[in-house]
C-alpha cells in the first residue's frame, strides 16, 4: 500500500458539514458589501516578493521570517505567496490606472500564507476578508469601514466584540515621536528583551505591541504619540470620534495601538474580544495614505481593515451562535430503477425553478430510502411509486409536519407546484 499522503501542516481542509457554516459567513459578507456598495476585487494569490517588501517593510516579521518565497525557475523572478492582502489589492489599482475614474470601494475574499508555527487562530494557510477605500481622505470613511464592520457583528449574531481606535498621525509627528520613544528605550535598555532590541531602531513602534509581562510598566510609562499631533491630525481624529458617537458606536483610544509601517497615518483601529484567548483581535485596520505612492501610483488616499475568517468562525462557535444548516427541500424517494428517468426529468424541473432536491442514489427498500430522506432533514418526500407514476402524478409527503396530510401533484408540469415546496 502507497503511503498516505496528508495536507501541509497548518493548512487544513474544510469539508462538510463545516464548509457549511464558510458560505454562510461568505454569504452574509457578500451581503453587506452590497448594502454599502462595495465592489469584489480578485488579485493573484503569487505576486513578485518586491511588492511586499516595499508594501509591507523590510524589517517586519512577515518579510523577515513568514512569507513564502521562491524563485521562478523559468525565468529567475523573485515570487512570493500573498502574506496579505492589501499591497496586492493597491497594485492591481495602481497597475490598472482605475483611480482616474475617482475613489474605489472593494472588498476581497481569499487565502493568505505565512509560515510560521501553527496554532489556534493562526495557521499557515488563512483566509481573510478584507476592505480597501481608495481615493477618499476624510474622516467619513473611516468611520464608514469601522460601522461596517459592526454591522457585520450584528448580522453574524456577535455581541461580544469591542473597538480601540488611535490616530497615528503624519510622518513628521511621527517621526519627532519615533525619537522620543528610542530615547525612552535607550534609558531602559536592561528591560529590552531580544525582540525588542533588534527592533529598537529599526521599528521601535512595534516595541509598544510586546507581550512580555517584564517590559509592561516600561512600555505603558512610554511617550504617546497623541502628545505630538498637530492640529490638521487632531481635528481629523476628532471628527472621526464625532461620528462614531453620532452613531452610538462605543470605543476605547488606545494610545498603545499602532503601526509598524511607515506609510500608515492618522486612523488606525481594531476589533477585540476575550474570548479567544491571547488572538483577540479579529480585525485591524487603519488609514495607510503613503502606499499608492509608494508602489508606483500618483499620491491617493486610502484607509483598510483585514479579518481571519478562521478567527471569526472561531468567535461564532465560542459564542454558540448557530449558523442556519443547509437543508434540502425535498427529498425524492425511487423505490424502482426503471422510474428513475421520469423521477430525473421532474427533479430537474423543480431545480429549475429553486426548489433544493436531493435525489435518493444507490437504490435500496422504500423503509431505507425514507430513513435517509428523514436524515436529510428535507421538509418533504417526493415519492416517485409506481401507481403514482401510472397516473402521471408523485406523491408529496410533509416530513416535518406531522399534522400535514400527504397529497399527489402532476408530473407534467412540476414548475407550476415548485412554489409550495419552499419555505414559507
Amino acid at each position: 500500500m502507497a503511503e498516505k499522503i496528508v495536507a501541509v501542516k497548518g493548512m487544513n481542509d474544510i469539508l462538510p458539514p463545516e464548509s457549511a457554516r464558510w458560505e454562510w459567513f461568505e454569504d452574509t459578507v457578500r451581503a453587506l458589501m452590497r448594502r454599502y456598495a462595495y465592489l469584489n476585487v480578485r488579485t493573484p494569490i503569487v505576486e513578485h516578493t518586491p511588492l511586499f517588501v516595499r508594501g509591507l517593510g523590510e524589517v517586519t516579521d512577515i518579510v523577515e521570517k513568514e512569507m513564502y518565497s521562491f524563485e521562478d525557475s523559468m525565468n529567475g523572478d523573485q515570487l512570493s505567496l500573498r502574506p496579505e492582502g492589501t499591497a496586492g489589492v493597491v497594485r492591481a489599482i495602481v497597475e490598472h490606472s482605475a483611480l482616474y475614474e475617482g475613489g474605489k470601494r472593494l472588498f476581497y475574499i481569499g487565502p493568505m500564507f505565512r509560515h510560521e508555527k501553527p496554532q489556534r487562530g493562526r495557521y499557515r494557510q488563512f483566509h481573510q476578508v478584507g476592505v480597501e477605500a481608495l481615493g477618499f481622505g476624510g474622516p467619513d470613511v473611516d468611520a464608514e469601514v469601522i460601522l461596517m464592520c459592526r454591522a457585520l457583528w450584528k448580522d453574524l449574531g456577535l455581541g461580544e466584540v469591542r473597538l480601540d481606535i488611535n490616530s497615528l498621525g503624519q510622518p513628521e509627528e511621527r517621526k519627532a515621536h519615533r525619537a522620543a520613544l528610542i530615547a525612552h528605550f535607550e534609558q531602559h535598555a536592561e528591560l529590552l528583551d531580544e525582540d525588542a532590541r533588534r527592533r529598537l531602531h529599526s521599528n521601535p513602534l512595534r516595541i509598544l505591541d510586546t507581550k512580555n509581562p517584564n517590559m509592561q510598566a516600561m512600555v505603558e510609562a512610554a511617550p504617546q504619540l497623541i502628545d505630538y499631533l498637530g492640529e490638521a491630525s487632531l481635528k481629523h481624529f476628532d471628527a472621526l470620534k464625532a461620528i462614531l458617537d453620532a452613531a452610538g458606536q462605543p470605543y476605547r483610544v488606545n494610545p498603545r495601538l499602532v503601526r509598524g509601517m511607515d506609510y500608515y497615518n492618522l486612523t488606525v483601529f481594531e476589533w477585540v474580544t476575550d474570548k479567544l484567548g491571547a488572538q483577540g483581535t479579529i480585525c485591524g485596520g487603519g488609514r495607510y495614505d503613503g502606499l499608492v505612492e509608494l508602489i508606483g501610483g500618483k499620491p491617493a488616499p486610502g484607509i483598510g481593515w483585514g479579518m481571519g475568517i478562521e478567527r471569526v468562525l472561531d468567535l461564532v462557535q465560542q459564542l454558540g451562535v448557530a449558523p442556519p444548516a443547509p437543508v434540502p427541500d425535498a427529498y425524492a424517494v425511487v423505490p424502482d430503477a426503471a422510474a428513475l428517468p421520469q423521477a430525473v426529468r421532474v427533479v430537474e424541473a423543480l431545480r429549475g425553478a429553486g426548489v433544493s432536491v436531493q435525489l435518493h442514489a444507490g437504490g435500496g427498500s422504500m423503509k431505507s430510502q425514507f430513513k435517509k430522506a428523514d436524515a436529510s432533514q428535507a421538509r418533504y418526500a417526493l415519492i416517485f411509486g409506481g401507481d403514482e407514476l401510472a397516473r402521471g402524478e408523485v406523491a408529496v409527503k410533509p416530513l416535518r409536519d406531522a399534522a400535514a396530510a400527504q397529497c399527489t401533484r402532476t408530473i407534467a408540469d412540476p414548475a407550476s407546484w415548485a412554489s409550495e415546496l419552499l419555505p414559507a
